[in-house]
């Protein structure tokens, strides 16, 4: 393992509150006082920001079960290149991760053949069925950082409730996917404009809103944490916002493609514009961007969900909902959030690293003496184009392909190696 001193870098560490151009060491791996690195290797970075590994939240590897969508390597690969550290894998894998077996098995594999730290989570509910909570407790001493039944929201009221008290006991953030699945049932898109137009049937905001609201109700009776995936609706980040005010405990993430689209794009009859929650309003997408200047919310995550071609190459009512992520997302935030100054970078660079890290209630997501050197470079002038064809990911169904955008991931170090790398001089392990 080589030792480094990354000079000249803009260094943004919203943890630790810097942001100046300065020097950092890595030594063994872990970083170090640049003055007491031994036998350096010195890396000039003068020009690109330097910041804590990026971390995202809501990650589907697909292993075990649908490799032909994406692996453990496959996916750690693809999280490299796009500037994170640390992945947040998501429980609804085959078979599900709701007992510590699985969770072994997934650690196991991703000190193998991962490329990045993975995060295991582990099913609320046995089999995601909804109905018995799963062993919660086993697989927190097998390594579970939180607790989610993501693509499936537990309408049990009184379960939900339990599981959020269990969770408390075991130090464990419940993450929720929050559907009435009675009132979205057969839906393909947003009920809106483009819906009615095109003769879709619509998922409406309320779907969402309506378990948002039961969620921070329950996060109040338990006095216990819960962190909404994916929000898309305006009047979910108003009850979110009205939430944090009273001082309840209740976060959220949302993703990139909410963040650039609205569902004027599902004219296009492209399967890769079907996700869940569906892409909604032009007012939505404002309202998800002042939720982020305001930090109601503060965490930004792909919900990076691979399917293969001949998945998404069907009728749209009967394709797969999800797209993938990882490695356009800092690329599209730039683009759409700091260039044109709805966020300052320290502001941006925070949504992908304090965010998630005190979502998660982890020491992690900084930089710190003695502590691994996780690190994400970029360059936030860089201009290309976004193409689906380059991925390290399996799957290519992205929204993004032919985008063009301004900023890039061009370098990764986990572990104080460089993992990823477009630098000059510098190879990556990818």
């Amino acid at each position: 393992m080589k030792n480094y001193i990354l000079e000249g870098a803009r260094v943004i560490d919203p943890v630790n509150g810097v942001d100046e151009v300065m020097n950092i060491g890595i030594d063994s791996g872990l970083f170090c006082e640049p003055e007491k690195v031994r036998n350096p290797v010195t890396i000039k970075l003068h020009g690109l920001v330097l910041t804590p590994g990026f971390i995202d939240m809501h990650v589907h590897l697909r292993q075990p079960g649908n490799v032909d969508k994406e692996t453990i390597q496959t996916g750690t690969m693809a999280a490299a290149a796009g500037g994170f550290t640390s992945i947040v894998a998501m429980p609804n894998t085959k078979p599900v991760a709701d007992n510590a077996a699985v969770i072994g098995y997934l650690k196991r594999h991703a000190e193998e053949d991962g490329f990045v730290n993975v995060l295991p989570t582990g099913c609320m509910t046995k089999g995601l069925g909804g109905q018995e909570m799963a062993a919660i407790g086993s697989m927190k001493k097998a390594g579970v950082v939180a607790v989610t039944d993501d693509g499936v929201c537990v309408h049990h009221n009184e379960l939900m409730y339990h599981v959020l008290e269990y969770s408390r006991t075991c130090n464990l953030t419940v993450l929720d996917h929050c559907e009435d699945f009675t009132l979205s049932a057969g839906g393909a898109v947003h009920d809106g404009y483009w819906c009615a137009t095109l003769g879709y049937k619509g998922i409406s905001s309320a779907s969402e809103t309506i378990m948002v609201a039961r969620d921070i109700i329950l996060s109040e009776a338990a006095e216990w944490k819960i962190h909404i995936q994916h929000v898309s609706a305006e009047g979910s980040i108003r009850f979110i916002r009205d939430a944090q005010k009273r001082g309840i405990a209740v976060s959220a993430e949302v993703t990139p493609h909410h963040i650039a689209l609205n569902d004027e794009c599902i004219k296009t009859f492209d399967t890769n514009f079907k996700m869940k929650p569906p892409i909604r309003s032009e007012k939505d997408r404002l309202a998800i961007i002042e939720g982020l200047k305001d930090n109601i919310i503060a965490v930004i995550a792909t919900d990076h969900a691979p399917h293969t071609e001949t998945d998404k190459l069907r009728e749209f009512d009967y394709a797969p909902f999800g797209v993938i992520g990882l490695e356009t997302a800092i690329s599209v935030c730039l683009t759409e959030l700091y260039h044109p100054g709805h966020l300052t970078l320290p502001e941006l660079i925070a949504k992908f690293t304090k965010g998630p890290a005190d979502v998660l209630g982890m020491d992690i997501g900084s930089i710190k003496i003695g502590e691994f050197a996780d690190l994400t470079i970029l360059n936030t002038e860089l201009e290309h184009t976004i193409d689906k064809n380059k991925f390290y990911s399996k799957s290519r169904n992205t929204t993004f392909h032919g985008k063009k955008v301004k900023g890039k991931a061009v370098g990764t170090v986990v572990k104080g190696e460089f993992v990823y790398s477009e630098i000059d001089g510098i190879d990556g392990i990818i």
